[in-house]
């Protein structure tokens, strides 16, 4: 019985930042290993962070989850096998998103918690139309920027010749020069240790590449993308 009181009271107690930190920072790591594809075990990291922090096992795979969340939102990819947690409150999402950030060693860009703000927002919107900010206000920030290869999504874009490769469509509509607007996508983002080759850029419709960052099904259609192009199935190219 004393047991089962500590367990309960231990697994209510608040988590420290130290402790966000080491749990970001296994998944962080976990993240890069997958996208690299190096093999881990998942319950690994679970049981060390346990023996440091005096928590279960499955108080950090579910936390695992939650962070898996945080990446949701940012329209990336999350660790195989931990489905996001929509279980966690925005400000703990705003900490999360900044040790993420500083795990990869980026500058923060709070798209998570944006999102989930308005996430939150959706569910119980204002019943009266909200007066907003006629002169909002604006902040410098500088997000991680990789040198992107022009002639890459040139010959992306050539080879599309106006259709998204994702659905087929035409595109959506035409720039002020006449040629058909689509946008490239890194099927693994640079972020994730994408390449940024033709063997891993898509021209897209606008609709598709929101999918691809945001949908339910978005693993999925990436592999479908694979499996359809055949320039995606080299690698090291």
């Amino acid at each position: 019985m004393q047991y089962q009181y500590l367990l309960k009271r231990n697994l209510k107690k608040n988590w420290s930042e130290e402790e966000l930190r080491a749990s970001v920072d296994a998944y962080v790591e976990m993240h890069s290993l997958e996208a690299r594809g190096k093999p881990f075990v998942k319950k690994a990291y679970y049981e060390t962070l346990a023996n440091t922090f005096g928590r279960t096992v499955k108080s950090y795979e579910y936390r695992m989850q939650n962070i898996s969340y945080v990446y949701s939102l940012q329209g990336r990819q999350w660790v195989s096998g931990l489905k996001p947690a929509r279980n966690v409150g925005v400000n703990v999402i705003q900490m999360l998103e900044d040790l993420i950030a500083k795990s990869e060693g980026q500058h923060l860009v709070a798209i998570a918690y944006f999102n989930a703000a308005v996430e939150k927002l959706r569910k119980r919107p204002p019943s009266l139309p909200p007066k907003g900010n006629k002169k909002p206000a604006s902040f410098l920030s500088s997000g991680t920027r990789f040198v992107r290869d022009p002639e890459v999504v040139a010959w992306v874009l050539a080879e599309a010749a106006g259709h998204c490769e994702c659905c087929e469509s035409s595109a959506p509509f035409l720039r002020e020069d006449g040629s058909p607007f689509l946008e490239v996508h890194h099927v693994q983002h640079l972020a994730d240790h994408g390449e940024d080759t033709i063997n891993n850029a898509v021209a897209l419709c606008p609709n598709c590449h929101s999918e691809l960052h945001y949908g339910m099904g978005k693993k999925e259609l990436a592999e479908e993308l694979r499996a359809k192009i055949t320039r995606l199935q080299v690698t090291g190219a």
